[in-house]
Formats: structure tokens, C-alpha cells, sequence
């Protein structure tokens, strides 16, 4: 009988999952342990984990052959060297976010490519101004999308710009999809290809080798009509490079939902940027299905372990992802 531990921290929804696993594969002996001395003690005998197991615990998993990772984007350390080592399999729940992420894609696209963030302004200050809009409207149907990342969040953001009439240029290191709307890439081509897009479109995560791949020379290489929108991970992009870009015409403007310090510090000069439209992280924020989703992820998996399958979504530890 395979054991299964969900890992601390354990809330209503771990609780409500571990219940449901063991319902669901009676084969498995689930253990959800409240503590961090429990958790370390179950995971002495555990064949698979849900969570993060922390160094101390990782000494005593001898038999651990499966880690869940609960996020496609896991925070900073989780890969730590004693874990790329161990012969765990560890998988992520990659795919799970693909609508409403690339939805926060297609909502700064639509209102930057208007000017709306102009028009936003005029309208708090009550001024009732046609001529606003300060940077060159960007006719969608003959724009190109260059997106950096083409997992699942990348996949439907290509889908959504074709259906708007985009030109659509995807990078991916490992392409995992079929995209006969989109013209693909491998990342070393990423510097010639800045200068055709109207939109770079970045979902990557954070890795040693995309951490801060996004600064001021690339910046400058793309068009100073363009915009750079970031959905992946904050520390992929050089905040002061990009509000320096912004500052000085290099670029014409941005979309954010996640930022190298978060929060962003009051005083950065983002904040006071034109042609700027930022939000807190919250891409996925309230999503009342990703619960759901992310179970039958582990569910799935729990199924293909016990029968011996090959699971779903294996990370490359020593990337990161």
C-alpha cells in the first residue's frame, strides 16, 4: 500500500483533499500531519508528498519516489540542491491556470493597444478629452504578438490573439503544444525577433537562467511602439530597467500583474508612469475552480503512480520547472 503524505502547512482545503484521496484510492494510506515534527516523521516511510518537503525532512524520505509541487511556479528555494539531487520525481500543476491567466493577458493588450489607461486618467480628473490618448492607437489585426513562454498560459494567450487577427511568434525552450496559429521559436532566437512585435508576451517562470533575462538592452531592442506585458514571474524582469525604458521612449508602455519586489515599493516611479496598467498579483485571484483543478491533478497523478504509469507534468528539477 503506497503512502501519501500532504505536508504542513495544513489548512481546510488539505484537509478536504487528503479525505478525498483516500476516498477516492483506498489503495493509498493518506496521512495529512498538522505539524512539521509529524510531517517529518510520516515522510520517513512515504512513497509520495503533496507540499514542500524542507531539507530536514527530505534526510529521513527513503522511499519518497513522487513530490506534488502544489504551484507550476514554486516560490524561490524550493528547489534546493539536496532536493535536484534525491531520485524523487517531482510534478507541478501546469495547465491549471490557462484560461485566466491568458484572459489577464488579453485585457492589457485590449487596453493598451486603446490607450485606455489615457482615458482612464481623463476620466479622474473629470476632463472630458478626445485627443487623451497620447501614444499611437495599435490596430490589433495587424499586430504581432511575440509570447515568451508557450506552456499552457502561453498556449491560449496565442489562440486569443490569432482569433483578434495577430500575428502570433512563440519561444519556448520545450514546445509541449501543436500551434498551427503561431509561428515557433526556440529562446536563443528571442534578441532578432524583439524588434518585429508590437506585444512581448512573457510567462516564464523563474529560473537561474531567466532571472532578470528581461533589462534595459532588451528593452531597447524592441519597438519604441511596443508594449511589454508580464504574467510569469517578477523576477524574470529588471523593474527599474523597464520603468527606465517607459521613461525615456524606449518602449511605449507596460502591463504587470507580478513585479520583481512585491509589493512594489510606494515610491518607485512606475507607479507614476503614463501608458502604464498594473495589478497586485492577482491574475488568478478568487478563480473558484483552480481548487478543483489542482485536486484532480493530484488525483491523476496518485492514480498513474499506483499503477506504475508515467506521471503528468514532470518538473526538471535542476531548471526549475
Amino acid at each position: 500500500m503506497p503512502k501519501f503524505v500532504m505536508m504542513p502547512p495544513i489548512d481546510d482545503q488539505r484537509r478536504e483533499w487528503a479525505a478525498r484521496l483516500a476516498a477516492a484510492l483506498p489503495e493509498y494510506q493518506v496521512a495529512a500531519p498538522e505539524t512539521e515534527a509529524d510531517a517529518e516523521r510520516e515522510i520517513a516511510d512515504a512513497d509520495a508528498a503533496f507540499g514542500w518537503v524542507p531539507p530536514n525532512a527530505l534526510r529521513k524520505a527513503d522511499k519518497l519516489r513522487w513530490l506534488q509541487n502544489p504551484d507550476a511556479g514554486p516560490f524561490p528555494g524550493y528547489f534546493y540542491p539536496e532536493l535536484i539531487k534525491h531520485p524523487v520525481t517531482v510534478c507541478n500543476p501546469r495547465g491549471i491556470y490557462f484560461d485566466h491567466i491568458s484572459h489577464h493577458v488579453m485585457m492589457f493588450v485590449l487596453a493598451l493597444s486603446r490607450g485606455l489607461p489615457w482615458y482612464a486618467n481623463a476620466q479622474r480628473n473629470r476632463n472630458w478629452d478626445k485627443d487623451a490618448r497620447k501614444s499611437p492607437y495599435v490596430y490589433l489585426g495587424e499586430a504581432v504578438a511575440l509570447i515568451v513562454g508557450v506552456g499552457g498560459i502561453g498556449h491560449e494567450t496565442a489562440r486569443l490573439c490569432a482569433a483578434l487577427g495577430m500575428e502570433v511568434i512563440g519561444i519556448d525552450p520545450r514546445p509541449e503544444y501543436d500551434l498551427p496559429f503561431a509561428e515557433m521559436h526556440r529562446t536563443d532566437q528571442l534578441d532578432s525577433l524583439l524588434p518585429r512585435a508590437d506585444f512581448v508576451i512573457t510567462t516564464t517562470p523563474h529560473t537561474p537562467e531567466t532571472e532578470g533575462m528581461w533589462n534595459w538592452k532588451r528593452f531597447a531592442a524592441m519597438k519604441k511602439s511596443a508594449y511589454f506585458i508580464n504574467v510569469g514571474r517578477g523576477k524574470t524582469a529588471k523593474i527599474d530597467d523597464l520603468a527606465k525604458a517607459i521613461e525615456e521612449g524606449e518602449i511605449a508602455g507596460c502591463g504587470l500583474d507580478v513585479y520583481e519586489v512585491e509589493p512594489l515599493p510606494a515610491q518607485h516611479p512606475l507607479w507614476g508612469l503614463p501608458n502604464v496598467l498594473m495589478t497586485p498579483h492577482v491574475a488568478v485571484k478568487d478563480a473558484e475552480n483552480l481548487p478543483e483543478r489542482r485536486f484532480r491533478v493530484i488525483l491523476e497523478n496518485a492514480r498513474r503512480f499506483a499503477a506504475g504509469k508515467p506521471l503528468e507534468n514532470v518538473v526538471d528539477k535542476a531548471a526549475w520547472y
